[in-house]
């Protein structure tokens, strides 16, 4: 039979259990213990008079203060959609210009124009714009058809090389391949057009190869990259006197690009982005371009 006696370190009584000389203590309960719980059962009586609780049917009780999540959301939503209503129509209807000069506009520019680069452009130039092999770097001014806001919003309208009926088309031909040009008129323009971009890679070259090169360009090449190589944009014939290689600036990227030709693509966007998407971001990447980033 358990027999109970007192403690007398703690003054506590047993529970007249004894395991190998261990005795268990009849402890109490600590005060705060208690308080704590009168205090969550006093909360949780106020927040079910007061807050939306419990089911009665097909509906709920409201509580006293008639508080509803449900519609605080709906007009939350519906206060956006109004705003939205109103910078939507002042960016689709004011010029570039006008949306450029306006820092709150410009403001929803950078925010909107990031989630739709993010998930429409990021896949092939980079989350940070700036390209990669085969992908143009957007954040320079070596844009190949213009890079004003209108030249940008229309090249990502219709595409380049796309199935669009006005996409923008350019190609680069295969003049090695090809057999358009002897191979080493290939190596002598070669060299003359890095020596465009690097002016120090000329003393790399032959004896007389650059003078050679530079009769070859002028007979094959300036119709499109003009006579000082700087490119035109009607053409989409890229500037080969800056650093902005789509393929690559080294001897031999060039080599390839002159020797097998080049033929970017980029899709149309006409049907996938609304007229608003596609000035949003435009104005976006020339605003990267202008401020660097």
């Amino acid at each position: 039979m358990a027999v109970e006696e007192r403690d007398l370190h703690t003054g506590y009584m047993t529970t007249g259990h004894e395991w190998n000389g261990i005795k268990e203590l009849n402890t109490p309960v600590p005060r705060p213990v208690y308080f704590f719980l009168v205090l969550t059962a006093l909360f949780s009586l106020g927040y079910w008079v007061l807050m939306p609780a419990w089911p009665i049917g097909v509906t709920y009780t409201k509580g006293l203060l008639g508080l509803d999540d449900r519609q605080n959301l709906q007009d939350t939503l519906k206060q956006a959609a109004l705003g939205r209503d109103q910078w939507a129509k002042k960016i689709e209807t004011d010029s570039y210009a006008t949306i450029q000069a306006d820092p709150r506009l410009m403001n929803i520019v950078r925010q909107s124009g990031r989630t739709l680069f993010g998930d429409n452009c990021a896949a092939c130039h980079g989350f940070n714009a700036k390209g990669g092999p085969g992908f143009p770097d957007l954040t320079t001014s070596s844009w190949l058809w213009g890079g004003d806001p209108a030249a940008i919003a229309e090249t990502i309208r219709v595409g380049i090389n796309s199935t669009h009926p006005d996409t923008r088309v350019s190609q680069m031909p295969a003049f090695g391949h090809d057999q358009m040009i002897p191979s080493a008129d290939v190596d002598n323009v070669v060299a003359y057009v890095q020596t465009l971009s690097a002016p120090s890679t000329a003393k790399d070259a032959k004896p007389g190869q650059i003078e050679a090169g530079k009769t070859v360009f002028a007979a094959t090449c300036a119709a499109c990259h003009g006579d000082d190589g700087k490119g035109k944009t009607d053409l989409g014939a890229p500037n080969l006197t800056d650093k902005s290689w789509i393929y690559g600036g080294d001897r031999q990227s060039i080599l390839n690009t002159v020797w097998s030709g080049r033929q970017g693509r980029m899709p149309t966007w006409e049907s996938r982005l609304t007229p608003l998407d596609r000035k949003i971001l435009a104005l976006y990447l020339f605003d990267q371009r202008a401020t660097g980033q």
